[in-house]
């Protein structure tokens, strides 16, 4: 497989376990914003973004300082 096509599906697959891992989840952002995680996104620009239920925009998930345990 070209070297490329991996490094595709590596990033791909990391994407879908992040999603997995994050979304339905309860969370603070450093800004003190809260609640459930509603979906993430892949950025070109800012990489890994979640939105929150309740919340209008997007965040860097770099911005999530817990995440209830599992």
């Amino acid at each position: 497989m070209p070297t490329a096509k991996v490094r595709a599906t590596t990033i791909l697959g990391e994407f879908e376990q992040a999603h997995a891992e994050l979304v339905g989840k309860a969370v603070v952002l450093s800004d003190g914003k809260a609640g459930t995680v509603e979906s993430v996104w892949l950025d070109e620009m800012h990489g890994l973004r979640i939105s929150i239920r309740g919340h209008d925009g997007k965040w860097p998930v770099s911005t999530i300082k817990f995440a209830q345990a599992e």
